[in-house]
């Protein structure tokens, strides 16, 4: 049963302009290299929406990161828009980079009769490569126009860089008698690694919360979503995601149910961004039971994830479990190695501390047929790990490393 068939909440199309109220467009404005694919896009969220945002943990950030910030801390999240290009990541670039930053944004205010410090931008491309802002200011008008509640499609699309696939979402539920839904649009699938990753993720729900109860729902929510994924091990300079709060206040009582609908959202699209890694074949799963504490529990599944041995062995189907077993125990976490059991799939090759017989061609099977079977409602490789009596776990998400993420990122600027 998946976590949607479990929960109160269903799938709606619709992405991120499915909650009332918002808007979004998506345009090609020449952006990008090719000159056709769309690489502008914006989201319009209605009067009195709320905004929360988690960004780059990086100290090497583009200015709009910083620009964000600012705003959000201004407003008192209080914004209006989002405006995001594709193509440039527009940082390293010096003063230039901010001075675009705020053109562009102005620009934007200007065009939708709001305030300039209620539009915030993001983007998303190569470091130190800075926004074609002619081209940019140029598509504007366009790109206002084309403003819509169906526009969440468009919006997807142009927010992409190396991505395979579009990342988008929405689901809806009844909490007090009235529909509430949420909607997500993401981008990633290189640079990606816990505490933000190379990525942009967007979402928007139709229920009003308080300030303080939005901030800290969206902290919870990212941190068990997005900063549980890792493709590579490398973060990047303009990691945001933003998350809006429109519509009528919700009952209090419903507040822990909303949360639920927020983190299958964010899951579905951070387990998205690492099953479309750069080179990436199939979705690595990692759960770890038995720790001590959550945090114990989250940094050895994602040490596991964002090893390269695992990785690798993953991708040539080779049950080379002490690969795993290594990656825990240099997590920094303590743990009785005696107490630890292993599972690849439904099989377990460990248990209390010691090799079991298992049956290796099932277990290469098993692996060869999520890695290869290339599709991303299925191809969930699953590793288990007990590593005492603890109460606690945690689930991470990576995928497995090819020779074609090698090709990809030695050509990405040439």
């Amino acid at each position: 049963m998946s976590n949607f068939e479990s929960s109160k909440w269903s799938l709606v199309s619709g992405g991120i302009t499915a909650p009332y109220g918002f808007l979004a467009s998506g345009i090609s404005a020449g952006l990008k290299p090719s000159g056709n694919k769309r690489d502008l896009a914006l989201i319009l969220a209605p009067k009195n929406a709320l905004c929360a945002g988690t960004f780059t943990q990086s100290i090497v950030r583009a200015k709009c990161i910083d620009l964000c910030i600012e705003r959000l801390l201004e407003t008192v999240g209080r914004v209006r828009a989002i405006l995001v290009n594709s193509g440039q990541a527009n940082a390293c670039t010096g003063l230039r980079g901010l001075e675009d930053s705020v053109i562009a944004s102005k620009a934007v205010a200007e065009k939708l009769g709001i305030l300039e410090s209620e539009v915030l931008i993001c983007s998303t491309g190569v470091i130190g490569q800075p926004i074609p802002m002619q081209n940019l200011l140029k598509g504007l008008d366009l790109l206002v126009n084309s403003l819509s509640d169906q526009g969440s499609n468009d919006a997807a699309n142009a927010i992409l860089t190396t991505d395979l696939i579009k990342k988008e979402i929405a689901i809806e539920s009844y909490l007090g008698g009235r529909r509430i839904r949420i909607g997500g649009i993401a981008k990633g699938s290189g640079m990606i690694h816990p505490d933000m990753a190379t990525m942009l993720a967007f979402l928007t729900c139709d229920a009003g919360l308080p300030k303080k109860v939005w901030d800290e729902m969206i902290k919870r929510v990212v941190h068990s979503s997005f900063n549980a994924i890792t493709v590579d091990g490398d973060t990047s300079t303009n990691d945001a995601f933003l998350a809006f709060s429109g519509g009528d206040p919700l009952e209090e009582k419903y507040f822990n149910e909303l949360e639920i609908g927020l983190k299958l959202v964010s899951t579905a699209l951070a387990k998205s961004i690492a099953r479309d890694g750069e080179g990436a074949n199939c979705l690595l799963e990692v759960k770890v039971e038995g720790a001590q504490s959550l945090r114990d529990a989250q940094i050895i599944a994602r040490t596991i994830c964002s090893s390269s041995l695992v990785k690798t062995a993953m991708h040539g189907c080779d049950p080379n479990w002490g690969r795993i077993i290594a990656a825990a125990g240099r997590a920094g976490v303590l743990f009785s190695q005696e107490e630890v059991s292993l599972w690849i799939g439904s099989f377990q090759v460990m248990s209390k501390g010691l090799p079991i017989e298992f049956n290796k061609n099932l277990v290469v099977s098993y692996m060869n047929e999520m890695v290869r079977v290339n599709d991303s409602k299925t191809d969930k490789l699953f590793i288990g790990l007990r590593i005492g009596d603890g109460k606690y776990e945690a689930l991470a998400w990576g995928c497995d490393l090819s020779s074609e993420y090698i090709h990809i990122n030695a050509d990405y600027t040439t």
